[in-house]
């Protein structure tokens, strides 16, 4: 340990000694490592974001069922493009089918409209029509005022919950929104509650919505719109065979036969996260990938300089090894400086990374999101960079005959 720390001081001196040369040496490093962390950080970022997203909207409690399932080709959609909406019967054949797995079924459809209250409108919300279930899955919630009741629901009554930011754009913070009577598409609604602040994924808020009876969405946007069901089961752990009961209950309902594949899409949201992942994995890789080549580089810039190092340095390498210092001793020194070189520059550029991450974040969509094990994997790799390509010049140094160095001008 000793000999350790003493040549670390060693290295540490002998780059003081030359703090713009060491600097330079190290500036490959530098931008290979703040690309690295700077990617890595978005990434990560983009990720979570795009798996808070997904869960959100499919919910971890639960399974969709759409039209569609997953199709990754045109070809696949053609064999799917028949497939029949999704319908309330839908719905009903798998209540009927009283599997012990499912607690509840909701059908729900979406649509966009004009959101309106006095002169203060808003183009584009997001109507969400649910049926009366909905009250048993936890993607809704009212921070202020209350949910709307199944008998509401039921009875298609002109009733709302609407989003944070919906409320706030048409309120402000001086009106009350509750029982207050705003327009969705020219039709009058009364709001009874107001649902807690989400915030935004990707620059997209998740609070300006509007929660209506689907009975009233209908009448808003057409009855032949398409519906979506969310099936929650009762243990999360037994989801596959929830989804397998669902499955035979509607394939029973619509007649299809033991040979037939299925005519509608099951989604979890793990499906989707897979999806993504899979379509995303192999860019990211790559670009990291391409990042780092530029270590590779910085690597070979450490090697270069410190082959120059060993031959301006050969009669302090001759003078220490008259004074009885070891070939181990020698390469233990050259190496630690390759190596402190190497590390601090991959310090600095964990630094840069994050800063440039954060910054990328704070004026972006893009979320980021610094984890400490990048921060590990980047000075990590940059000491291996140090230590791998400071080998040779290290054994070069270790080579040198005592005599022959002192020799040497």
């Amino acid at each position: 340990m000793n000999k350790f720390l003493d040549s670390t001081m060693i290295a540490l001196e002998a780059i003081w000694a030359a703090k713009l040369r060491s600097f330079m040496t190290v500036l490959g490093n530098i931008v290979a490592v703040t690309s690295i962390i700077a990617v890595v950080s978005l990434i990560q970022g983009l990720n979570a974001s795009v798996k808070e997203a997904i869960v959100s909207q499919a919910g971890a409690d639960s399974f969709n069922i759409q039209q569609y399932p997953v199709t990754r080709s045109d070809d696949e959609f053609e064999e799917v493009r028949s497939n029949p909406r999704i319908s309330m019967q839908d719905a009903r054949a798998i209540r009927r089918y009283n599997s012990p797995l499912i607690d509840a079924v909701m059908a729900d459809a979406n649509g966009q409209g004009r959101v309106t209250y006095r002169d203060r409108s808003i183009a584009n919300v997001q109507v969400l029509g649910v049926t009366s279930e909905y009250t048993s899955f936890s993607g809704f919630d009212a921070e202020r005022g209350r949910l709307m009741t199944p008998t509401e629901v039921e009875t298609a009554r002109p009733v709302t919950v609407i989003g944070w930011q919906t409320a706030d754009r048409l309120f402000g913070t001086e009106i009350d929104p509750l029982e207050k009577t705003i327009q969705i598409e020219g039709t009058h609604f009364r709001v009874v509650g107001v649902s807690p602040k989400k915030g935004s994924i990707l620059g997209r808020s998740q609070d300006e919505f509007a929660h209506i009876p689907l009975g009233q969405h209908q009448m808003l946007f057409g009855s032949r719109r398409n519906l979506a069901l969310t099936v929650k089961p009762r243990d999360l752990t037994r989801i596959p065979e929830a989804i397998d009961d669902a499955t035979i209950a509607l394939r029973s309902a619509r007649g299809l036969k033991p040979r037939q594949r299925d005519n509608f899409g099951m989604f979890t949201s793990d499906t989707i996260l897979d999806i993504y992942h899979a379509a995303t994995n192999g860019i990211f890789a790559v670009l990291v990938g391409v990042v780092a080549l530029s270590l590779v580089v910085g690597g070979i810039v450490i090697m270069n300089i410190m082959l120059m190092v060993v031959t301006e340095r050969t009669r302090e390498i001759g003078l220490r090894k008259a004074l009885g210092a070891r070939r181990a001793d020698i390469m233990a020194q050259m190496l630690s400086e390759s190596v402190v070189l190497s590390v601090f520059g991959g310090v600095i550029g964990t630094i840069f990374g994050a800063a440039i991450a954060n910054v990328v974040a704070r004026f972006t969509p893009i979320p980021a999101d610094l984890e400490p094990w990048s921060i590990a994997l980047g000075i990590g790799i940059t000491a291996l960079v140090g230590l791998f390509f400071g080998l040779y010049p290290a054994m070069q140094a270790a080579k040198l005959d005592p005599i022959e160095a002192l020799r040497r001008e």
